[in-house]
């Protein structure tokens, strides 16, 4: 992929009151009489790249699902700028998921129809959809049906149709875990690119060195609570819990 960032120019201007910071309180996610998460306390700002780590079953992806108002708390509250996840705050958002789910169409026809639920000319879509196939390098693949993609090109076309919304938070649940390096750095230029241009990213991974690469700050769970909010560098050079220090170590954490 080339090294120059292709410019992106916005579908519309970002409207109301910012998303950030967002709040979360007494959060807490029950089912069939188990609490899988919380209650747990969280502030996220504007301006890092958030990575949330643990072990299988700490309640990252869960926690991904309550921000994104996709799932309701049993108890506690999500604020985004004041505002609960309801469909209008969802709207500035975007969610990518481990497993890439495309439309039946081409490559290029994914991203117009996420264009066309936005305001603006069919000239200014037109010249987003050409920027994010050339930032996402599926220019060549534009007229392609979407899932005869390899994973890694349809997880950039799931990312690139996600950004066509010009979302003010990124959502990415595990978007690498089943790809390979080419395809993982692939994904990672994309996510920095969107942080650069001031989209807030919070993101799931169990790979360590991803998170080492990505992250302004880490949000280590471990059995549905949070044990470590810390800045990425303190994380990895002296994390405070035993918990996050067994993790980083590759021990099984308990």
């Amino acid at each position: 992929m080339p090294e120059a960032a292709p410019s992106l120019p916005l579908s519309a201007d970002r409207a109301g009151a910012p998303l950030l910071p967002a709040r979360i309180g007494g959060l807490v996610f029950e089912t069939a009489g188990m609490r899988l998460l919380g209650p747990l306390d969280l502030d996220l700002g504007p301006g890092t790249v958030t990575v949330l780590m643990g072990p299988n079953g700490a309640g990252k992806s869960l926690l991904l699902r309550l921000l994104h108002g996709l799932v309701p708390p049993t108890s506690g509250t999500i604020l985004w700028g004041g505002a609960p996840p309801t469909e209008p705050v969802r709207r500035r958002q975007a969610m990518v998921f481990q497993s890439p789910v495309l439309l039946r169409r081409s490559v290029a026809g994914n991203i117009a129809f996420a264009l066309s639920l936005r305001p603006g000319s069919r000239v200014a879509h037109a010249r987003r959809l050409d920027a994010l196939l050339d930032m996402a390098d599926l220019t060549p693949l534009a007229h392609m049906p979407a899932r005869r993609l390899s994973g890694g090109e349809q997880q950039r076309l799931a990312l690139a149709r996600a950004l066509a919304l010009d979302p003010e938070v990124l959502l990415l649940d595990e978007p690498t875990a089943s790809l390979d390096p080419a395809a993982t750095l692939a994904i990672e230029r994309i996510v920095r690119q969107a942080h650069d241009r001031g989209t807030k990213i919070v993101f799931v991974t169990h790979d360590i060195g991803q998170a080492g690469r990505l992250a302004d700050e880490v949000v280590f769970l471990h059995r549905g609570r949070i044990t470590e909010h810390t800045p990425a560098d303190a994380f990895f050079d002296r994390p405070a819990s035993r918990e996050a220090r067994d993790y980083l170590a590759g021990r099984i954490v308990l």
